[in-house]
């Protein structure tokens, strides 16, 4: 295993432990439920904007499954909040492009930070879906809160 490999691990392992976001959000605008069918991991995420409606305030969630579809969740966290919704929209499309990288490539650490490490997780395509949970869960909470809808979306397979 190379260091950078090691290194990308242990991030994971790390985010997997610690959980940035772990717990459910009080009044979220939005929320959505995730599911990965093919080996069980679950998300629910909710997501709260600022009062002008550009920027995400906070997300919570409250998932279970793998290492990986809870780091990510938990990195992903770390990385949209706070941050304008247009901001937001690059990362889960640059997030998505690694996933569908197969490994190839370089990935965009400045824009993806701690998510960079999902970048050898593209090779394996059963674990690609447990990764792209939570974000197709964001990606849904932002376009309903977006659209002003209070009421949670309806419940979805990841594919």
């Amino acid at each position: 295993m190379s260091d950078l490999s090691g290194l990308y691990q242990e991030l994971i392992l790390d985010h997997s432990r610690r959980r940035i976001g772990d717990g459910e959000l009080a009044d979220p605008h939005a929320t959505h439920h995730e599911l990965n069918p093919t080996c069980g991991d679950e998300i629910t995420m909710g997501v709260r904007l600022d009062a002008s409606g550009t920027r995400v305030e906070a997300i919570g969630w409250v998932g279970d499954g793998c290492s990986i579809s809870m780091a990510s969740a938990s990195a992903l966290t770390e990385l949209a909040t706070g941050a304008d919704l247009e901001r937001v929209r690059q990362l889960i499309d640059g997030f998505r492009s690694m996933m569908r990288s197969q490994g190839a490539g370089e990935a965009d650490e400045d824009l993806l930070g701690d998510a960079i490490a999902f970048h050898g997780v593209s090779k394996y395509v059963m674990r690609v879906k447990c990764a792209m949970l939570s974000w197709v869960a964001l990606e849904a909470c932002i376009a309903a809160a977006s659209a002003g809808s209070a009421a949670s979306s309806a419940p979805t397979t990841t594919t």
